[in-house]
């Protein structure tokens, strides 16, 4: 018993000595204020420019093609991370595959056809990025005609809309609609045809459409693998696979998600100040499908 009581004394003295000693040790002057900004500074600069590279980006719509899904003037936060790369799902990832009716933003590939009309028009391929709809997936055959779509020969289910600009307008404003048919529940969304073209195919007449090369009445196509032929909601004003052909799945984004910010281009008239000034309050927050 003595000589247990002997061999704790020392190990409880040497315990508190080592424990006086770490405290005596000088623990660093504290951070300052600017240093605690800067570290969080540069924590919330990586974890945002990871964010932007893996999983979602911001781009805005200049052009009309896309109405009245999306307008001129919105501003898309984009999901990078939502298709699995080469179509082949990962698993326990919350990914999929390209499906049609996917609003997609793609790198501009070009014009396949005519590479001349891309530079009259100050287009280079890669540089640009465009928004569009997918509407053929690999191997399906595609074909447009009297203001319908056609897969694999039969008619696409879409919920057709007279839409046209109000009058005076470039392009800035939502068009205004006619209903002219009724929605079907296969009717999955809503695209949108000029009241002139409509009256054309109405009466029994043929739509000019000698000016596109892909996919048009005359000249049906196949989509290649590995590829997606796009369309813009409002058909009439729309640069897209009809004119120029097929996006390769590597040039594709990501899926467009929802409106951050909007604003009336017109009123603002094109600056970065207006647009903050003139916001379309109930486009932010909208949801693209």
């Amino acid at each position: 018993m003595g000589n247990d009581a002997a061999e704790k004394v020392p190990q409880e003295e040497t315990t508190s000595k080592v424990a006086d000693e770490q405290e005596k040790k000088p623990k660093g002057p504290p951070k300052s204020v600017f240093r605690e900004y800067f570290e969080s500074f540069t924590v919330t600069l990586v974890m945002a420019i990871f964010g932007m590279t893996f999983i979602i980006q911001a781009v805005t719509v200049p052009t009309g093609s896309m109405q009245n899904t999306i307008l001129v003037g919105d501003y898309l936060l984009v999901n990078k991370f939502i298709f699995s790369p080469g179509g082949n799902p990962l698993p326990f990832l919350p990914m999929r595959d390209i499906e049609r009716g996917d609003i997609i933003v793609f790198k501009y590939p070009g014009n396949a056809v005519d590479p001349e009309s891309d530079r009259d028009r100050g287009l280079v391929k890669y540089q640009i990025n465009y928004v569009k709809r997918v509407i053929g997936l690999p191997g399906e055959k595609v074909e447009f005609r009297d203001n319908q779509v056609f897969i694999n020969d039969q008619p696409l289910p879409e919920h057709r809309v007279i839409g046209d600009p109000p009058r005076g307008d470039r392009g800035q404003s939502a068009l205004t609609t006619t209903e002219f048919e009724e929605r079907t529940p296969e009717d999955k969304w809503t695209v949108y045809y000029s009241r002139s073209t409509m009256r054309t195919v109405e009466s029994g007449g043929k739509l000019r459409l000698d000016h596109l090369n892909f996919g048009v009445e005359g000249k049906p196509m196949i989509v290649p693998p590995n590829s997606f032929f796009v369309m813009g909601d409002s058909r009439d004003q729309s640069d897209d696979g009809r004119g120029w052909g097929f996006v390769p799945r590597d040039l594709i984004i990501g899926r467009a998600m929802f409106v951050y910010w909007s604003c009336d281009r017109g009123a603002s008239n094109g600056s970065m100040v207006g647009c903050i000034t003139h916001p379309r309050l109930d486009r932010i927050g909208k949801f693209v499908k």
